[in-house]
């Protein structure tokens, strides 16, 4: 959230939209922005015609600077210099994000388009495809995987984008429009691990996906290749001196550069092309650029933005401080402050109570509750090195005015049953638990015994307990790899892990 704040200040009053999957998100990040000086509006179905219209009205008119909105925003909008386009939320599809960016500069002056991109947005896209029928789902997962694709490419973007609508683009970049020209990776000759690549698809008689011919290269054991018996082939493996990373960037490369085409009718299978073909019978210079690896060491490009650093030593020196007080008080140490509060405290420097509260994670309640002495230490680090604090720049956190926060908690009040609680306020039970991990880490207690006790047997609730009592982390993927074996599901945790935090540390 704060990183959205210092973009849209660092645009310094542009105009823009900013996409959104969650229309409750549309507000929060609206608020946001309105009480950092950003004058925003939340545009989503969900409201009623006479505030959309309002809303649109507002940002045709330049009464509002930026709509924070789902995709229900923008098919229709005629404002030629809306100037940037930020999707806080990975779109579905190449295509969405192709007309989404495309409702900036149509004046033709420049409009820059940013995209936030984790791999766990895609996990929780794939979710929403369990219950469509197969052939839907297959086409669904293809076109995740192709803006996974886009997203992690070190290729040119615009080279990218323009090829998966099949037209050529010549030339060796954009003349630095898009991020990775701007910010080139060095270029890898590879002309015999290109030849390998296409022998495999070759060999595995072009009729797989990106995904198993990576497999089959690094020989990775999976039901697939055994299944077939292709582990059994003399290719199997021959790659299995570079990682996936590797690979897919070969493959993707292959695809840019004309040796390999999808064919589309056939759920996006590799096949070879006339040169991919030739280059087999006589291999010739390949250079490519591995693609990004955002879990490894790829850092967003946010230059124009003012950002606050992360101070590393006062980093270490708050997680020394949770650990002592964590063994003092008995309690893991994540259940005091977990690390997104600790770095937005070694970024912001916060120095009384007051900014202590401001820190996301952190209320009031748990400011004075643990707070103190983080307080006494950052003030005496930032006397003790000189440290000019980011004063310029504070983000404001908006007071919790959520009416379905508000409505959760009194209706966990009268203990009425979770998916009840959900559905009232419009919400599956993914959406429904991610709210009450935010209920309970930002400092507000909720009982959920009436409903744990009638949905869980005291055995499973004891040892999921005992679990996060000695765990280093409160991963709920960590903890169902512990537990699993005791017939625990990821449910089970996700419950037991919000009880045992607003227990805990509330």
């Amino acid at each position: 959230m704060k990183q959205i704040v210092q973009i849209v200040k660092g645009l310094d009053g542009k105009s823009g939209i900013i996409y959104v999957q969650s229309r409750k998100s549309t507000e929060l990040i609206a608020e946001v922005l309105t009480v950092n000086g950003v004058r925003a509006a939340a545009y989503h179905a969900g409201l009623d015609a006479k505030t959309r219209t309002k809303a649109q009205d507002d940002f045709l008119m330049e009464n509002v600077e930026v709509i924070v909105a789902t995709i229900a925003f923008g098919m229709g909008i005629d404002k030629p210099d809306v100037r940037f386009v930020i999707h806080y939320d990975i779109p579905k599809s190449i295509e969405n994000y192709y007309q989404e960016t495309g409702r900036a500069g149509r004046d033709g002056l420049d409009g820059r388009c940013i995209a936030f991109y984790s791999y766990k947005d895609l996990l929780r896209l794939e979710k929403f495809l369990r219950d469509k029928p197969v052939s839907e789902r297959e086409m669904g997962a293809q076109l995740l995987q192709e803006i996974m694709a886009f997203s992690e490419s070190s290729s040119c973007r615009r080279k990218f984008l323009l090829h998966y609508f099949g037209e050529q683009y010549d030339s060796d970049d954009c003349h630095d429009m898009c991020d990775n020209c701007k910010h080139p990776k060095d270029q890898i000759p590879a002309q015999d691990e290109l030849h390998q690549a296409l022998s495999a698809v070759q060999k595995l008689k072009e009729n797989f996906k990106i995904k198993s011919i990576t497999n089959f290269l690094i020989g990775k054991e999976t039901k697939e290749m055994k299944d077939f018996k292709y582990d059994k082939y003399e290719l199997f493996g021959i790659g299995k001196e570079k990682d996936e990373n590797f690979w897919g960037s070969i493959l993707r490369q292959a695809l840019l550069s004309n040796y390999l085409y999808k064919d589309i009718e056939q759920y996006g299978l590799l096949r070879l092309t006339e040169k991919g073909t030739e280059f087999i019978k006589s291999p010739s210079e390949f250079t490519f650029t591995l693609n990004h690896d955002f879990d490894k060491d790829y850092e967003p490009d946010l230059s124009s933005a003012r950002t606050a650093v992360l101070d590393k030593v006062l980093m270490k020196m708050l997680k020394d401080l949770r650990r002592e007080v964590g063994r003092e008080k008995k309690i893991p140490p994540y259940v005091i402050f977990q690390d997104p509060s600790l770095e937005e405290m070694a970024s912001n420097y916060p120095i009384t109570m007051e900014e202590m509260a401001n820190i996301s994670g952190v209320s009031i309640g748990k400011a004075k509750r643990y707070g103190k002495d983080f307080v006494a230490m950052i003030k005496a680090y930032v006397e003790e090195n000189d440290i000019e604090r980011p004063s310029d720049f504070v983000v404001r956190q908006v007071a919790n005015k959520s009416k379905a926060k508000v409505n959760i908690i009194q209706s966990i009040d009268r203990k009425i049953p979770l998916e009840d609680i959900a559905a009232s306020n419009q919400m599956n039970m993914e959406q429904m638990m991610e709210e009450l991990d935010a209920i309970v880490t930002s400092g507000t207690k909720l009982n959920l015994d009436y409903y744990l006790e009638e949905n869980l047997d005291e055995d499973s609730r004891l040892d999921i307990i005992d679990y996060f009592m000695e765990a280093e982390t409160d991963d709920v993927e960590v903890a169902l790899a512990e537990l699993k074996e005791d017939d625990i599901s990821l449910d089970e945790i996700q419950l037991m892990r919000i009880k045992f935090l607003s227990d805990m540390a509330n």
